[in-house]
Protein backbone atom coordinates (compact mmCIF):
# COMPACT_ATOMS: atom_id res chain seq x y z
CA UNK A 1 0.00 0.00 0.00
CA UNK A 2 2.73 2.47 1.17
CA UNK A 3 4.71 1.91 -2.42
CA UNK A 4 1.37 2.46 -4.01
CA UNK A 5 1.12 5.82 -2.28
CA UNK A 6 4.41 6.62 -2.92
CA UNK A 7 4.36 5.92 -6.85
CA UNK A 8 0.95 7.78 -7.27
CA UNK A 9 2.68 11.08 -5.37
CA UNK A 10 5.73 10.85 -7.49
CA UNK A 11 3.45 11.04 -10.14
CA UNK A 12 1.58 13.88 -9.51
CA UNK A 13 5.09 15.82 -8.33
CA UNK A 14 6.36 14.73 -11.91
CA UNK A 15 3.05 16.04 -13.72
CA UNK A 16 3.58 19.26 -12.13
CA UNK A 17 6.91 19.79 -12.43
CA UNK A 18 6.31 18.79 -16.24
CA UNK A 19 3.19 21.79 -16.50
CA UNK A 20 5.29 24.22 -14.40
CA UNK A 21 8.58 23.71 -16.50
CA UNK A 22 6.30 24.15 -19.74
CA UNK A 23 4.35 27.01 -18.82
CA UNK A 24 7.73 28.84 -18.32
CA UNK A 25 8.59 28.35 -21.96
CA UNK A 26 11.05 25.91 -21.63
CA UNK A 27 9.57 23.81 -23.97
CA UNK A 28 8.56 26.01 -27.13
CA UNK A 29 11.76 24.86 -29.01
CA UNK A 30 13.52 27.38 -31.53
CA UNK A 31 12.42 29.74 -33.61
CA UNK A 32 13.46 27.61 -37.19
CA UNK A 33 15.38 29.93 -39.49
CA UNK A 34 14.99 28.48 -42.36
CA UNK A 35 10.89 28.66 -43.39
CA UNK A 36 9.28 30.52 -45.90
CA UNK A 37 9.29 29.97 -49.83
CA UNK A 38 11.87 28.85 -51.67
CA UNK A 39 12.01 28.07 -55.05
CA UNK A 40 8.33 27.71 -55.16
CA UNK A 41 8.60 25.32 -52.43
CA UNK A 42 8.12 25.51 -48.12
CA UNK A 43 10.56 23.36 -45.83
CA UNK A 44 10.40 19.69 -46.12
CA UNK A 45 8.33 17.91 -43.49
CA UNK A 46 10.26 16.95 -40.53
CA UNK A 47 12.28 13.74 -40.39
CA UNK A 48 10.13 12.53 -37.67
CA UNK A 49 6.04 11.65 -37.73
CA UNK A 50 5.11 15.37 -36.06
CA UNK A 51 4.44 17.39 -39.41
CA UNK A 52 2.47 17.15 -42.85
CA UNK A 53 3.06 19.27 -45.88
CA UNK A 54 1.50 19.21 -48.89
CA UNK A 55 4.29 19.42 -51.00
CA UNK A 56 6.05 16.33 -48.97
CA UNK A 57 5.74 14.26 -52.31
CA UNK A 58 7.86 16.99 -53.89
CA UNK A 59 11.08 15.28 -51.72
CA UNK A 60 11.63 12.25 -52.95
CA UNK A 61 13.52 9.61 -50.71
CA UNK A 62 12.28 11.82 -47.95
CA UNK A 63 11.78 9.55 -44.60
CA UNK A 64 8.16 10.82 -43.83
CA UNK A 65 7.63 11.86 -47.21
CA UNK A 66 4.21 9.37 -47.73
CA UNK A 67 3.05 10.01 -43.87
CA UNK A 68 3.46 13.45 -44.02
CA UNK A 69 1.64 14.32 -47.41
CA UNK A 70 -1.47 16.18 -47.06
CA UNK A 71 -3.86 18.06 -49.60
CA UNK A 72 -3.19 21.81 -50.07
CA UNK A 73 -6.28 23.64 -49.33
CA UNK A 74 -8.28 24.95 -52.35
CA UNK A 75 -8.80 28.68 -53.61
CA UNK A 76 -11.83 30.03 -53.00
CA UNK A 77 -12.20 32.90 -54.77
CA UNK A 78 -8.79 34.11 -55.33
CA UNK A 79 -5.63 33.36 -53.15
CA UNK A 80 -4.65 36.36 -51.49
CA UNK A 81 -8.52 36.78 -50.80
CA UNK A 82 -7.88 33.00 -48.92
CA UNK A 83 -5.34 33.71 -46.86
CA UNK A 84 -6.77 36.52 -46.05
CA UNK A 85 -9.62 34.17 -45.17
CA UNK A 86 -7.05 31.27 -43.44
CA UNK A 87 -5.67 34.22 -41.23
CA UNK A 88 -9.00 35.10 -39.79
CA UNK A 89 -10.00 31.91 -39.05
CA UNK A 90 -6.82 31.08 -37.29
CA UNK A 91 -6.44 34.49 -35.65
CA UNK A 92 -10.11 33.58 -33.91
CA UNK A 93 -8.64 30.11 -32.01
CA UNK A 94 -6.68 30.33 -29.25
CA UNK A 95 -3.29 30.04 -28.66
CA UNK A 96 -2.41 31.22 -32.15
CA UNK A 97 0.51 33.88 -33.01
CA UNK A 98 0.71 35.61 -36.63
CA UNK A 99 4.34 35.88 -37.29
CA UNK A 100 4.51 36.71 -40.60
CA UNK A 101 1.57 37.92 -43.15
CA UNK A 102 1.71 39.03 -46.59
CA UNK A 103 -0.74 38.90 -49.49
CA UNK A 104 0.43 35.35 -50.70
CA UNK A 105 1.84 33.90 -47.13
CA UNK A 106 1.00 33.56 -43.76
CA UNK A 107 3.70 32.22 -40.75
CA UNK A 108 1.70 30.98 -37.91
CA UNK A 109 3.04 30.22 -34.37
CA UNK A 110 0.57 27.45 -32.48
CA UNK A 111 1.28 27.13 -28.71
CA UNK A 112 -0.46 24.64 -26.95
CA UNK A 113 -2.31 25.48 -23.51
CA UNK A 114 -0.55 23.23 -21.09
CA UNK A 115 3.09 22.61 -21.79
CA UNK A 116 3.48 25.16 -24.47
CA UNK A 117 4.77 23.62 -27.26
CA UNK A 118 4.95 25.55 -30.34
CA UNK A 119 3.91 24.70 -33.28
CA UNK A 120 5.16 26.47 -36.76
CA UNK A 121 2.32 26.42 -39.94
CA UNK A 122 2.98 28.13 -42.93
CA UNK A 123 0.57 28.65 -45.63
CA UNK A 124 1.40 29.60 -49.32
CA UNK A 125 -0.67 30.30 -52.58
CA UNK A 126 1.02 28.40 -55.06
CA UNK A 127 -0.21 30.35 -58.28
CA UNK A 128 1.36 27.88 -60.92
CA UNK A 129 -1.20 25.04 -58.76
CA UNK A 130 -3.95 27.95 -58.03
CA UNK A 131 -3.96 26.09 -54.08
CA UNK A 132 -2.85 27.25 -51.34
CA UNK A 133 0.32 24.71 -49.98
CA UNK A 134 0.14 24.04 -45.82
CA UNK A 135 3.56 23.12 -43.67
CA UNK A 136 3.00 22.34 -39.92
CA UNK A 137 5.34 21.19 -37.74
CA UNK A 138 5.80 20.62 -34.06
CA UNK A 139 8.98 21.63 -32.83
CA UNK A 140 10.21 19.71 -30.44
CA UNK A 141 9.50 15.71 -29.94
CA UNK A 142 9.16 12.74 -32.37
CA UNK A 143 5.25 12.45 -32.68
CA UNK A 144 2.34 14.68 -32.46
CA UNK A 145 -0.96 11.88 -31.50
CA UNK A 146 -1.72 13.58 -35.10
CA UNK A 147 -2.22 16.93 -34.16
CA UNK A 148 -0.56 18.53 -37.26
CA UNK A 149 -2.93 16.58 -39.28
CA UNK A 150 -6.02 17.34 -37.81
CA UNK A 151 -5.77 21.21 -37.08
CA UNK A 152 -5.34 21.61 -41.23
CA UNK A 153 -8.11 19.09 -41.96
CA UNK A 154 -10.24 21.16 -39.49
CA UNK A 155 -9.34 24.51 -41.15
CA UNK A 156 -10.02 22.87 -44.27
CA UNK A 157 -13.81 21.92 -42.96
CA UNK A 158 -14.08 25.94 -41.70
CA UNK A 159 -13.01 27.04 -45.17
CA UNK A 160 -15.23 24.60 -47.24
CA UNK A 161 -17.96 25.38 -44.66
CA UNK A 162 -17.88 29.28 -44.98
CA UNK A 163 -17.47 29.18 -48.85
CA UNK A 164 -19.69 26.29 -49.38
CA UNK A 165 -18.74 22.66 -50.41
Amino acid sequence: MFVVKWILITLVVLILLSAGVGQLGFLAGKDPTDLGVKDGRLKPPSLTPNSVSSQALLYPGHLQMTFAQIAPLEIRGDGPATIAQIKAITQAQVGVSVVKSTQDYLYLHYTSRWMRYVDDVEFWFDPANMVIQVRSASRLGKGDLGVNRARIESLRATLNGKFGA
